[in-house]
């Protein structure tokens, strides 16, 4: 591809979307720490390290033909559970869960690596049999091949992970035409896996997560704690919030996990309502660049990766916020751009590389960015 066509088709809007909101999350992330020591405040400047590699493999990957991930598929699915094993023998237990590869520099979760491997297989199954969809033994053997992974996510245990994965699959199935009591039998499935779930998989604080999301008062000071914490420091932002490093739950450290499962409740103290709205208004423009690339990829297989994708941000969007609202239970699901974390970021900027590679190679004549 030539650098006059790369800059002709290349999606500028989603680029300062994603921009935007990376430059919302490091501001974030700055202010979230700014009454922590200097080593903690070191927070802002790993992600920075993380978008700068993150935005390089974006590049790399849009000059990529996206249909080469196709072709490699299998060795990216054997890969990834080669990692989740491998987690689980010579991962570090931390908190009673072993989901992250220490290497110093940064630690490797690949039940993040998962998610993206998923949307290629998914997406070259699906693209694939396109025609027969509506046999239910396609829906049987993608529920296996998604199956295995989330199975070796949840003995880490990394639940909100797992559920991610489930509704990428959930979410391209849908697209993929099946008929609707296939859906039907998926979701009764899904009921009676989630009982299984509780009664052998989970561990006691997982089930109390659960029991304090639908009453969080009953423990205030213990699994309950986060979630009061998050709906108080929301509330107290008002309509133009508190000012950055001026968030009391924050700043105070009333707030567990600031800059990480509760950023939203950070930006929304201290940016308050018009902060929110802002936040919003780039993730809905986010999502408008995505389903209009998806609608004008030349391929079934580029369609559902950006599908995928969607599905990807849409759902971790969802459950975050929804969690910090105390609507959803606390998963330790990032927001996406915005969390530090670097396998997070990573992943996500990798998918939106494939993104940005499926509308470069659409067969729109006009302008991409028009």
């Amino acid at each position: 591809m030539t650098w006059r066509r790369f800059l002709q088709k290349f999606d500028w809007f989603l680029f300062i979307t994603i921009l935007l909101l990376l430059a919302l999350g490091v501001l974030m992330i700055y202010s979230a720490t700014l009454g922590e020591s200097i080593a903690d405040r070191s927070n802002t400047y790993r992600q920075i390290i993380y978008i700068a590699v993150g935005l390089g493999l974006l590049f790399l990957i849009c000059f990529l033909d996206y249909r080469i991930f196709r072709s490699y598929s299998r060795i990216f699915y054997v890969i990834m559970l080669a990692a989740l094993v491998g987690v689980l023998i010579f991962g570090p237990e931390i908190r009673g869960t072993r989901s992250w590869f220490d290497l110093g520099i940064i630690n490797l979760q690949p039940a993040e690596f998962a998610k993206f491997v998923m949307i290629i297989v998914l997406a070259k199954y699906f693209s694939r049999h396109s025609d027969e969809m509506y046999k239910f033994k396609h829906v049987l053997v993608s529920g296996v091949l998604v199956l295995i992974p989330v199975g070796l996510t949840m003995i880490e245990p990394e639940l909100g992970s797992a559920l991610v994965i489930v509704f990428i699959w959930l979410g391209m199935l849908i697209f993929a035409r099946v008929r609707w009591w296939h859906v039907g039998v998926i979701f009764g499935a899904l009921i009676a896996m989630g009982a299984f779930t509780w009664r052998f998989l989970l561990r006691d604080y997982q089930k109390n997560r659960l029991s304090a999301f639908l009453d969080p008062a009953r423990d205030p000071l213990g699994q309950g704690y986060n979630v009061t914490q998050a709906k108080i420091a929301i509330g107290s932002g008002g309509v133009t919030g508190r000012g950055l490093g001026h968030g009391s739950q924050s700043q105070l450290n009333f707030l567990p996990e600031q800059h990480t499962d509760f950023i939203f409740a950070v930006m929304a103290e201290e940016l308050g309502f018009v902060g929110c709205i802002f936040l919003f208004a780039l993730f809905s423009f986010l999502f408008y660049r995505l389903i209009r690339i998806g609608r004008l990829a030349r391929d079934r297989f580029g369609m559902f990766l950006v599908i995928g994708t969607t599905i990807l941000l849409l759902s971790q969007v969802f459950i975050n916020i929804g969690m910090n609202l105390g609507l959803l239970p606390v998963a330790g699901i990032p927001l996406p751009f915005l969390s530090s974390g670097g396998s997070s970021i990573i992943t996500i900027l990798v998918c939106i590389g494939m993104v940005l590679s499926v509308g470069l190679r659409s067969e729109e004549k006009s302008n991409a960015i028009g």
